[in-house]
């Protein structure tokens, strides 16, 4: 699909696409550290896949030349395309939809969630599509899913514990306290928490800080031989 009146060679240019729709990446805290997990999980999850895209809060164009036809998805995932940075997501361009969606729902976005993005997925098909209500404020239950099942979408039955499984990417969706865990469903291995990617993030500056002090005493002793 095409808007009219726009010359080819410029709407099929990123650069003719907002990148930043103005409002704020999350709502507060919570919100913003859950997305920072999921992606940054999904993101190690396939690092080593050549042909899957990992991304969030990037805004989607899916109208050719319409730069009000967007969808700015907190979570997604998008397999067959270059892995790749990107100023914003032309989906007549990359040929593939996500086929896995999370929104992180909050009081401002909630009614938009539930009723304008779920319609809109499901038209340009997103396979999978999952809400998390983080502080349990807004839905029940606070996790929810949708699956394409001949081109609409149905509710994903949760399991007996309350999570969701993804078909797409062979992950479990469960809560812990105010965030997801995504668990590995071949091997039962949950993928890092958002405290564990904390972690690791601190300790791999803490060897980086410590490698630069090594190598400026090291520098420091060359230099004091040579003076010598």
């Amino acid at each position: 699909m095409q808007a009219k009146g726009i010359p080819l060679e410029q709407d099929d240019d990123e650069d003719f696409y907002p990148s930043s729709d103005g409002r704020p990446i999350a709502e507060g805290d919570v919100h913003l550290e859950e997305m920072f997990y999921l992606i940054t999980a999904l993101k190690d999850r396939y690092q080593d896949v050549p042909d899957v895209y990992v991304a969030g809060n990037l805004l989607l164009y899916f109208i050719r030349g319409d730069r009000t036809a967007r969808l700015a998805p907190d979570v997604f995932v998008v397999k067959g395309v270059e892995k790749r940075n990107r100023k914003s997501f032309l989906l007549w361009k990359e040929g593939q939809a996500p086929c896995f969606v999370i929104e992180v729902t909050s009081e401002d976005t909630r009614d938009e969630d539930i009723e304008m993005k779920r319609d809109r997925y499901e038209r340009i098909r997103v396979d999978e599509y999952f809400l998390h209500d983080p502080l349990a404020e807004y839905l029940n239950p606070p996790l929810q899913g949708y699956r394409l099942q001949d081109g609409r979408y149905r509710r994903i039955s949760p399991e007996p514990d309350g999570s969701l499984v993804s078909w797409t990417t062979g992950l479990r969706l469960r809560r812990e306290g105010e965030h997801l865990r995504l668990v590995d469903l071949a091997t039962g291995t949950p993928l890092p928490s958002f405290q564990e990617v904390q972690e690791a993030s601190r300790r791999k500056d803490e060897e980086i800080r410590g490698l630069k002090e090594e190598l400026a005493r090291l520098r420091h002793e060359l230099e004091s031989r040579g003076q010598g």
